[in-house]
């Protein structure tokens, strides 16, 4: 079956499982802008032996073949079609996430799927589209974070390409990408959206240093160790206020001190996360995520992400670091249920 066939067949049948206008229409415009994605995508292959192709684009393509080879390779990753074509769709973000969350809660307003099962976000190929689904949420109460994803994933039922909205990022983000979202075809538990991107970053950081210690420069070594220790700086501080506020909307105050007593602490993100610009020499990379006053929408963003890390760091020690043995005992645990999760990995959601 084509990937357009498979398109319009689950759009068939979602429509007879789902009720409502609005959550068939969710579907639709999901179905159609990757079809959109889809029809601009071409082999790399041929962007390469296209005489028209821009020479800092067919470096960056070059890389990425070379990159993907080492996934499957070396990383034990999936061999299939993902990421050996590329599209340019004319826009900065592929699709543009709404987070929500409750006015005293850290914890994501959860949707769930036919297939996909439950996770804490969703998605839009528009950013109008994302944002009018943000106010409406907003509406009901919610605080919402909406914000602009430069990466795709089918999870293994398309071949995913390679976007514009990544390709000029430095080699060593590149890896990082692709070996995150290649990650998410190996397991993926239906419904726990913080154990299937903890998993994906655990094996974006392992991979990308593998890949560097093989192929990298001194240049892009140490490039990646500064963003990596940006990158924890700035998880560490937004965990941390994760971790006071839980434990805030967890007092008995009225919720008049509490939502002051909130006020603060967000404000004191915004101060400590001055501070950390000033350690990393004015590094302006993290402005984008709090151009907008920060909300538990924002802090449940980040701990989606990597809040399970450690519990996935020490399972691959266990395994040997042996990247086969991981990625199965990983299997075994997304086929296990939440209690036995929690057990393995600690903390999550």
């Amino acid at each position: 079956m084509n990937w357009r066939a498979g398109c319009l067949l689950v759009i068939l049948c979602l429509a007879t499982v789902l009720p409502g206008c609005s959550t068939l229409g969710y579907y639709l415009q999901a179905a159609g802008g990757h079809w959109e994605l889809m029809r601009a995508a071409r082999p790399i292959d041929e962007w390469l032996a296209d005489p028209a192709t821009p020479p800092d684009l067919r470096s960056q393509l070059e890389t990425v073949r070379q990159l993907r080879d080492f996934a499957s390779a070396e990383l034990g990753l999936p061999d299939n079609d993902s990421y050996r074509a590329y599209a340019d769709l004319g826009r900065p973000f592929v699709v543009w996430n709404v987070v929500a969350a409750a006015e005293f809660s850290t914890r994501p307003r959860q949707w769930c799927f036919p297939f996909a099962g439950c996770v804490s976000y969703k998605g839009w190929f528009e950013a109008a589209a994302a944002e009018a689904a943000g106010r409406a949420l907003e509406g009901e109460g919610y605080e919402v974070f909406v914000h602009g994803v430069p990466a795709y994933s089918t999870l293994g039922w398309f071949a995913d390409p390679m976007l514009n909205t990544t390709i000029r990022l430095p080699r060593q983000e590149l890896a990082r990408l692709l070996f995150h979202e290649l990650a998410h075809q190996v397991a993926y538990a239906s419904g726990d959206s913080s154990f299937n991107e903890s998993f994906a970053t655990l094996v974006e950081r392992e991979g990308v240093r593998r890949w560097l210690a093989r192929h990298g420069t001194d240049a892009e070594r140490q490039a990646f160790t500064a963003a990596d220790h940006r990158r924890a700086g700035f998880v560490a501080l937004i965990l941390s206020a994760r971790d006071e506020l839980d434990r805030l909307y967890a007092s008995p105050l009225p919720r008049d001190a509490m939502r002051s007593a909130k006020a603060d602490v967000l404000t004191g993100v915004v101060a400590r996360y001055q501070d950390l610009r000033r350690e990393w020499g004015g590094y302006s990379g993290y402005d984008r995520w709090f151009a907008r006053p920060l909300t538990n929408a924002h802090v449940a963003s980040v701990a989606t992400y990597t809040e399970r890390v450690p519990g996935f760091e020490r399972l691959l020690s266990e395994s040997g670091a042996d990247l086969p043995r991981f990625y199965a005992a990983v299997k075994r645990l997304a086929r296990a249920d939440a209690v036995e999760r929690a057990r393995v990995l600690g903390a999550g959601s």
